[in-house]
């Protein structure tokens, strides 16, 4: 039987150079693919047993939810909830998580704190793109 190849229906993918992704990447810099919530939220009882979550604050006043697979302690995905506690309708997914992920076209984001140097020509920002093209996504300091 011959696979079919489904449209991909990831929203953006990051490449997120805070302090805060280089710590939990150990590495230069975070990368995440934003894809829609529906279809992982709620986690599935299943799902949710073999994952771990912390929570810590955004930039803008919200939550970020952060889960880990408890077997290994790698960090999955992670949701921002607003300040009002409602979360949003986007989920970011660890990039090495997502097989088949096509890693073109990614914007570099908190450049301030970068450690190493990008393509000449790769979309970059200080900190954040602008709120329309983050599709309410926001990555961590």
């Amino acid at each position: 039987m011959r696979k079919r190849k489904f449209p991909d229906p990831r929203i953006a993918l990051f490449h997120c150079h805070c302090t805060e992704c280089q710590k939990q990447s150990g590495s230069a810099y975070g990368t995440s693919a934003i894809y829609p919530a529906a279809g992982l939220f709620p986690l599935s009882t299943q799902l949710d047993g073999q994952l771990g979550c912390y929570q810590r604050p955004t930039d803008r006043g919200g939550t970020m939810s952060c889960w880990f697979c408890r077997a290994c302690g790698s960090r999955l995905f992670h949701r921002v909830f607003e300040p009002d506690g409602t979360p949003r309708s986007t989920v970011s997914i660890k990039g090495g998580c997502v097989e088949g992920l096509d890693w073109s076209g990614g914007k570099h984001i908190y450049m301030r704190s970068a450690v190493v140097d990008i393509p000449e020509g790769a979309e970059r920002y200080d900190t954040l793109p602008p709120a329309e093209e983050m599709h309410r996504e926001e990555p961590s300091k």
